[in-house]
């Protein structure tokens, strides 16, 4: 946009003396919902536009709950056919993903009616369609009828999401072709299926697929599984999934797909070629921005149909502020609504005063899980930080054994000289909730913050957060 358009812009959005609404959100995924329930809650006029026709995002209806609720099934069954005491003598017990798909749908159902509640008692207004921008403070909803609504706001929040990268040259209308949003209405039951990405939602789905008794090709365009981790656990996946019959695939990128009425081929650039049942590509997403008209409101997505926001999610137009996916890292539910709360603090009084907690737990939802808070080893080899590791493995507590579920440890890093928590990793059963324990810890401030704690504190018994003790001790006995 010129100079003279924006002048233009300006002009005609000041001459706007009241508005619609005081703020409205566009998108109701966990960033959307941030915003609208604290502006909601300090009595301000919102509005929500949503394009689908029920509200919680690609996070309720697509990403995070059915893949979390699919994963939660099969790691039932997979206990139910590892464990003597309720299988004994008997075949195992199969599921096709349809059948676990009933289990998801159920949980998507209740979240709805949860959320819907929310927005219906803080009485913010429902519109329902595709949002674009007319200009900075305008907005047009064109509604499933035809329909047009056109509604102005002081504020708006972009909270639009993501949705999975599709290449031009890979056929999704096949019906042996899929991305992580549509492999939910996968029909057929798969023998053999191909994953390319082995990302956090590659990883999650090669282990639900698996734990079904499919047979699973894992393609990694990287050297190693989820790079990002702790190089201990990534190790540890990349192991219990080929243990498990995972083919991985590393350092591969497809040249083209081959389909056919009964087959997919993934021809990859290496000269190797891949058939399976079907194809899940999951090798990256875009923000959902191309069909807003952002010139209208004089901004410009990236390349990754991304926005630029400041520490207080606001954009290059100061009346609009943008959260979640769209913005790019840390693409985490978790994180997106709390950015969304403090995107509206700061749209309430001018500058923000709270900000997202430097340490970001992170959960991936493979079998077994893993999640981390703070620093990996090579991170602190890097900075050449003095550091110290105490471990726990499961096998060892009594409540692993209890609940069968051995596989697993949990690794501390602390600094030789103070104590001072670093790092924390799990690999295991429950380690997304495991590891909140160490992050209260490591968030304590006035030297609370130390491995000392855990030796220090009783931990009821048996329980799988006594492994905090059992690692603590572990690591205090490295020091000399």
């Amino acid at each position: 946009m010129t100079k003279k358009a924006q002048a233009n812009t300006t002009q005609a959005n000041s001459a706007i003396t009241s508005y619609d609404f005081d703020a409205i959100i566009i998108g109701t995924g966990p960033g959307g919902e941030g915003a609208a329930m604290n502006l909601a809650k300090r009595n301000k006029k919102v509005a929500i536009i949503e394009r689908y026709h029920n509200v919680g995002g690609g996070c309720t209806h697509w990403g995070t709950i059915p893949s979390k609720a699919l994963r939660q099934s099969v790691s039932q069954l997979i206990d139910y056919n590892s464990n003597p005491l309720f299988n004994a003598g008997q075949n195992a017990k199969q599921l096709t993903f349809q059948d676990i798909l009933s289990h998801a749908s159920a949980v998507i159902r209740k979240q709805v009616n949860l959320r819907s509640g929310f927005y219906h008692r803080n009485e913010v207004e429902h519109f329902y369609g595709e949002a674009s921008f007319v200009n900075a403070n305008t907005l047009q909803v064109l509604r499933i009828d035809g329909s047009i609504d056109t509604i102005t706001a002081k504020q708006i929040v972009i909270a639009t999401g993501s949705r999975p990268y599709r290449p031009d040259n890979i056929d999704f209308t096949h019906s042996r072709v899929y991305d992580s949003d549509s492999i939910l209405s996968l029909e057929h039951s798969p023998r053999h299926i191909i994953i390319y990405g082995a990302g956090v939602i590659g990883s999650e789905y090669a282990s639900i697929f698996r734990g079904l008794g499919v047979k699973v090709d894992l393609i990694n365009t990287r050297d190693r599984l989820l790079s990002f981790l702790d190089d201990e656990m990534s190790d540890s996946l990349s192991y219990h999934l080929w243990n498990n019959g995972v083919v991985i695939r590393h350092g591969e990128q497809f040249e083209r797909v081959e389909t056919s009425d009964d087959a997919v081929i993934v021809h990859l650039a290496s000269g190797k070629k891949m058939r399976a049942d079907c194809l899940l590509f999951a090798n990256g997403r875009t923000g959902n921005t191309a069909d807003l008209k952002l010139e209208n409101a004089g901004l410009v997505a990236d390349g990754r149909g991304q926005l630029k926001v400041n520490e207080y999610y606001q954009t290059d137009v100061d009346s609009i502020f943008a959260v979640g996916d769209v913005i790019g890292y840390p693409s985490l539910a978790s994180a997106a609504f709390d950015q969304g709360r403090i995107c509206a603090s700061a749209m309430l009084d001018g500058t923000g005063k709270n900000r997202l907690t430097v340490d970001i737990p992170t959960g991936i939802y493979t079998i077994p899980e893993i999640s981390s808070v703070g620093k990996t080893e090579q991170e602190l080899t890097a900075a050449k930080v003095p550091y110290e590791v105490g471990r726990a493995q499961f096998k060892h507590l009594a409540r692993a054994q209890i609940s069968n579920n051995l596989v697993g440890s949990l690794k501390i890093l602390f600094h030789r000289d103070s104590k001072e928590i670093l790092g924390i990793h799990c690999f295991g059963e429950n380690a997304a909730e495991i590891i909140h324990i160490g992050q209260a810890i490591m968030q304590q401030t006035n030297g609370g913050n130390t491995i000392e704690y855990f030796v220090e504190t009783t931990f009821n018994y048996p329980t799988m957060a006594e492994a905090f003790r059992v690692a603590a001790l572990n690591g205090l006995n490295r020091l000399f």
